[in-house]
């Protein structure tokens, strides 16, 4: 799993997983910054506009000429290479599904058939 410890969603996605006593591997972009080929992979299932989040106040302090650069996968990918705070939380990765932010209702039901 991918994401910021502090971060809401990623709480709520960790809860779920360790009540359900489901191994994982926690990745925190603050301390050790994205990987290339997991955002690689998420843009190319998800598209690279989902997985970059212009909702959070990361994206609203950036200034306009950064926010216009940001044309394709490859630019939106050097972006949040830079700042992680701009990619969608949570990100699993290496399971046998791939999913991006948190809905704890689908989650569970994924845990439950085994299907993370």
């Amino acid at each position: 799993m991918y994401g910021i410890r502090n971060c809401d969603s990623v709480r709520k996605a960790r809860k779920l997983l360790d009540e359900a006593k489901t191994d994982y591997n926690f990745h925190d972009y603050k301390k050790d910054g994205a990987d290339e080929a997991a955002l690689q992979e998420a843009c190319e299932t998800f598209g690279w506009d989902v997985v970059l989040n212009k909702r959070g106040t990361t994206w609203r302090k950036l200034d306009d000429d950064t926010k216009a650069c940001v044309t394709d996968q490859a630019s939106a990918i050097a972006l949040m290479m830079k700042e992680t705070s701009l990619i969608k939380r949570p990100l699993i990765t290496g399971g046998k599904q791939l999913l991006l932010g948190f809905d704890a209702a689908s989650w569970a039901g994924i845990i439950e058939k085994g299907e993370l």
